[in-house]
This record gives structure tokens, sequence and C-alpha cells, in this order.
């Protein structure tokens, strides 16, 4: 390309993506080039120009290759070698989820690639990122995997797609290091720690490495609790299950001791994950100077159907203490919740207006749960999550207080800022949070009601049948229908005609059939509901209902579970839900035709990520 007559329409206020742009900012070489699976869209909400804005903001120049290339040198070589490391992300999804259905086949679109066709992310995309460096530079400076990928996925664990357990990512990646959660401040000790003692003996850095929170590496050694090995994982499922549940165990950052686990003589030594991110921290990552758009660069190739989603929404906190068996968050975002300030995040929001292109609107103002803003169990701020139960799991722990004051304060806020006309909640709510909020509860639906649902609510029952929804860590459907009927008489009394949205889950562990049948019964029957957003579980790494699949046990009390494994029946399950009968069906209470049903292969952005890794 020519990279001078590009130069035209870079907009300077970018990390670094083109020859030019290091030359317009004078950086002979970047101290750090971070390599991501998905385009470069400058917003909070990647993980990838997060940790870049926050490497910049301590000095650190950085350059960044979105989708590169894999069948040549062109992309990857385009910034030349970085002088500290290369940073290396899959992108915002695990490549295989973002490539392939639960049914294992191919998806034709991507909503983080320009265009929206699924034609430039590789699967294992972080190895085939990490493969590439190595054979463009010889030996280079260390290689670093980070993202949802390289974290879920940074023990020895069950691999769907392959339908075996491999290896940690980190061995076969060949790569030197794996930052694994949201390592934002984990990258910033590692970088420094690089500059500062890069010309120390092996030996002695790595000592100096391995007293960074949130790190991989491979040692000789065993440190902390060592796991069964690779090699006895593959080998006996009960070791497996014994592997990640003290794994999972130790995820927690003030209770966790180092782990370790043998891979053919060698270790994967994995550091305690380092502390939440204080508000004041969190505070100054999101007063960065981030555009929230597509690099020019990028733009040619068509436009990104994430942009659209995460543009003009804000989120809020990070961390979820819902603890579903089937998601990724706890493993990767941790079960702490922390938030921001409403300053910052009516600054942010003041910026958004000037934005030529913000018609009023902001799309969504949540985190992996919108509803969690602003409080958390105060015994666990002090010591750590309960090793000997969850907070909502199977009823919520009298020692969380939800409070949802926080963000109805922030709503308010928000709507009396000059410019902004309407203020949404997209991310998915816990409704059971609601109905034990005695004091906000009620007037906090009341106002979503009144002022912040865009003619549906999501809510995620998952599923009807008790037995299943054990195993699912969820609770038993009574306050859904308490919600239910909550939500829908304050419509009435509000006058407005707005409807719940159900997201359910087909063929997870523990699921029959016939359950799919008294799914079906209950939905139509007493939700009075036709659900369209019905998805095949997919067995993501680093999940307990993940380890259910594998093992065809619950962990919890070692007894036998019945696992549909046959692509064909899983279909089946999801089709006794959502097949349609030969007149017009109710959503929600809304009459659609079943022509009009919509149905969607792609794993859709949403802001704070709330169906993340599920």
């Amino acid at each position: 390309m020519n990279w001078a007559a590009f130069a035209d329409t870079i907009e300077s206020m970018f990390l670094a993506a083109t020859p030019q742009e290091l030359k317009t900012r004078n950086i002979q070489r970047p101290d750090i080039i971070l390599v991501t699976g998905d385009a470069y869209i400058d917003s909070p909400f990647m993980g990838i120009s997060l940790v870049g804005r926050v490497l910049e903001s301590h000095g650190f120049s950085v350059g960044i290759i979105a989708q590169p290339d894999i069948k040549s040198g062109r992309d990857i070589t385009r910034l030349g070698e970085p002088r500290l490391f290369w940073g290396v992300s899959g992108g915002a999804v695990d490549s295989m989820v973002a490539n392939y259905t639960a049914s294992k086949k191919r998806r034709q679109q991507d909503d983080y690639t320009p265009g929206g066709k699924n034609t430039r992310r590789p699967d294992r995309a972080v190895i085939a990122y990490a493969n590439l460096i190595r054979q463009h530079f010889k030996s280079t400076v260390p290689i670093v995997l980070g993202g949802i990928e390289a974290s879920l996925r940074r023990i020895a664990h069950y691999d769907f797609w392959s339908n075996k357990i491999r290896r940690s990512i980190l061995f076969d990646a060949k790569a030197d290091y794996l930052l694994f959660g949201m390592a934002h401040a984990t990258v910033v000790q590692l970088a420094q720690t690089l500059d500062n003692y890069r010309t120390d003996h092996p030996e002695k850095l790595k000592g100096r490495l391995a007293k960074i929170p949130g790190m991989g590496y491979i040692s000789n050694r065993p440190a902390g609790i060592e796991l069964p090995s690779f090699e006895d994982v593959t080998r006996d499922k009960s070791l497996y299950t014994d592997s990640f549940t003290t794994f999972y165990a130790n995820t927690d950052p003030m209770t966790a001791a180092p782990i370790s686990q043998a891979h053919h003589g060698r270790y994967l030594v994995l550091t305690p994950p380092p502390e939440p991110s204080t508000t004041k921290e969190m505070d100054r990552i999101h007063a960065l100077s981030f555009t929230r758009d597509l690099h020019p660069l990028d733009r040619a190739a068509g436009k990104v159907r994430a942009l659209e989603t995460i543009r003009f929404s804000i989120p809020t906190h990070y961390g979820c203490y819902g603890e579903c068996n089937f998601c990724a968050i706890t493993v990767h975002q941790g079960r702490t919740v922390y938030w921001r300030s409403q300053a910052s995040v009516l600054a942010e929001a003041r910026k958004m207006t000037q934005d030529p292109d913000f018609k009023g609107y902001i799309f969504d103002l949540g985190g992996p749960t919108a509803n969690m803003y602003g409080y958390e169990c105060t015994k666990k701020l002090k010591k750590g999550a309960c090793l000997d139960r969850r907070c909502l799991f199977p009823d919520i722990c009298p020692s969380l207080k939800p409070d949802h004051g926080p963000q109805m304060t922030l709503l308010s806020a928000l709507e009396r800022l000059p410019g902004v006309k309407k203020v949404f909640i997209n991310s998915g709510i816990r409704y059971d949070l609601i109905l034990n909020d005695p004091k906000k509860g009620t007037p906090y639906l009341e106002k979503l009601v009144h002022n912040h649902v865009s003619g549906q609510m999501k809510v995620a029952p998952e599923h009807s049948v008790p037995r299943v929804l054990s195993l699912m860590g969820k609770q038993a459907p009574e306050d859904l229908l308490t919600f239910r009927d909550m939500f829908y008489r304050l419509c009435e009394a509000s006058g407005k005609q707005q409807f719940l949205t159900y997201y359910l889950i087909a063929a997870h562990p523990g699921c029959t059939a016939q359950d799919m049948k008294a799914l079906k019964r209950f939905t139509r029957e007493t939700l009075k509901a036709a659900p369209e957003q019905v998805q095949i579980f997919t067995p993501t790494p680093s999940t307990f209902s993940t380890l259910m699949y594998y093992t065809n046990k619950d962990p919890f009390t070692q007894t036998d579970v019945f696992v549909e494994k046959a692509l064909k029946q899983k279909e089946r399950q999801k089709s006794l839900v959502t097949a349609k009968p030969g007149h017009s069906a109710r959503q929600g209470g809304r009459a659609v035709s079943p022509s009009r049903a919509r149905r969607t292969q792609s794993p859709r952005p949403k802001p704070g990520h709330g169906r993340k890794g599920k």
C-alpha cells in the first residue's frame, strides 16, 4: 500500500496501525505491538484497545495489527519488530466460538470483521498469530498471550471442537508468557519489568516476573499448588475434575495460591489473579482518549457490526457474582464486581454528546449484568469470595444486600445531561436481585419500564425444569413468574406496550428431549410466549458445565449426568421449543408472524458482555 497517500486519511488519535502513523509520532520502533483477531475499534469495550491505551498512558509506544493475513508476512511485518514484546489476542470472542456454531457449522458472519464476512479470523487465532510472528521474526522478543481465548485456555482444558484435552495454550502457541483476566494492570507491570530488567539473566528475570499477579509462564519446577499433570488429566476424567475444581477455587485474588501443572516434564505456572481495580483506577482508564471509532485502515473493507452496538454505549462495571455454571465470566473477569464513579460515567457521556454522529441515545449502560452496579458483599471485599457457597445460588446470600439506588441515581443524572434524550439498559438484568431489594427493587424496575426499556427487556431464565436449572447454577422459575407479573403490571400502569425477551439454553448437560418439551409447555402455557432466543449449549473452556459435558458427571455431587452429544439431537432439542405453530404465535405477549422470526447464528456483540462465554 502507498502509506504516504494513505496518510491524509489517518486520524492521529488512534494508536499506530500503519508505518505512516509511526512516522507521524516519531516512533522509530514501537515498544509493544498488539495483534488481534478483531478489526481495530478504538473503544473501551475492546480489550486490545483498552490495553493499548493503558500502556500508552504509562509512557509506552504501542502499535496495533488487526486481523493479519496468516498466509503472508504482509501485515505482521508492517510495523517492524517491537522493542519489548508482542501482545497476541484472538479477539473479543474465543476464535472457535466466533467461527463455529454449537453444531460445529462454520459461521458465515463475523460481527467484529469489516464487511461482516467471516473470512479474516483463523481458527485458534492465538496459536496462529504466535506462529506467524515466529515465522517472520526469528528469535524475536517475548510473545505474550492475552484476551479471553488465552485466559480460558490457560490450563490443560477440554476442547469441544477437537473433542479432546488440549495443553495449556501457552505450550501450544510456543509463547513466552500469558496474561489472564482483564490484565490491564498486569500488562503494565510486565512492560515495566521487561523494560527495566530485560538485560538480567533469564532466571533472575523470571523471578521478577513470578511476582506479578495474573501471569502465566513455563518453568522447570512447580510452584504453589500442583494440579494433576496434562498427561494425567488426559487419561483420567476424575483427575481432570480435580484439576479444574482446584483451578477454579484459586481464581479469587484474595484467597488464590499460585498453581502449576506439568506438561511433558515442564511446568505451567500461574501466579494469583490481580486484585480488582479500584473505582479511581477504573475512572482513570475510562478517561483515556478512545476515539470510539473504526480505524481508517479497516473502514475501506466495510462496516463492523459490533461498532453499531458499542459506539454509543457506556460500560459501568466489570465482574459478575452470578457464577452460572455455563458462563466463563468468573474465570475471566472474576466474581467480584467493581465499578466506575458517577462522575466518570457522566464525563464519558458528555464527550459522547460532542460526537456529530450521536443522536441523543445511549444504547446501553451496563456490564456483564446491568443491575450489579454500585454494590458488593462487604465480607467478600474484605476476605475474598467464599469457598463454600455462592452469592446467588441456590438463593441469594444474606450477606449480599442488593441496592439499585446507585444505578437509579446514575440514570437520572445522565437523563439531565444536555444532548442526551434517552438512556437504555440493553445488558441483561438479574430479576432475583430486583426482587431481593426491598427498598429500591420495585422503584428501579418502575424507572426502567418508564424510561430505559427500548421495547423489550432481556432476561435469562435459561430453562424451567428445576433439575436442569440446578445443573446450570440457576434458581427455580418461581422468581421469574413473580418478576414477569411485576413487569407487565408496571407496563400497564405506565401505558407502555413493552415485552420480555427470554434467553433459553438447549442441550445443557442433564437436559433431555423431555425436559425441552416441558420447557416448551412452560413458555407457551405459563409465559404465553414463543421464545426465539434459544441457544444450543456450547462447551466453552473453563466452565463447570463444560466439565459436566466432558465427564458426564455433576462435579458437585459426583452423580452421573445425561449429556446429549449427538449434533442432530441437540438441534432437535432446540427445535422442540422454537418450532412455530401454523398460526401467529406470541413473543413476550406480542403477536408475531412465524415468517418474521429472527434467526442469528453470529455471536452478537453485547455491551457489557452479558452472555459472553455462555
